[in-house]
């Protein structure tokens, strides 16, 4: 199976579980967490992104090969994150 490129979206405690965690998995290429914070960074790449900065997070998807978005903070699904990705997949 192929490695992928993963987007962790959040920057509090559950984020840092999830980084740590998906880190140890051999089927992840890169991690990435936007914002993060400094226990994130220690099992990834923190990325200067809000969580409810759909662009910016659709680019930074498009741009770094992102096969998956793991959202943490419910924030951006409150917002409509994953309606924003339908409506925007192309």
């Amino acid at each position: 199976m192929d490695k992928i490129n993963i987007l962790l979206i959040g920057s509090g405690g559950r984020e840092h579980a999830l980084a740590w965690k998906m880190a140890q998995s051999s089927l992840v290429q890169n991690l990435f967490i936007a914002p993060g914070n400094a226990g994130t960074m220690l099992h990834g790449v923190n990325v200067n992104l809000a969580g409810t900065d759909f662009e910016g997070i659709r680019n930074f998807v498009l741009d770094n090969a992102v096969k998956l978005v793991v959202v943490g903070p419910e924030e951006p699904l409150v917002r409509g994150i994953h309606d924003f990705f339908l409506a925007h997949s192309d």
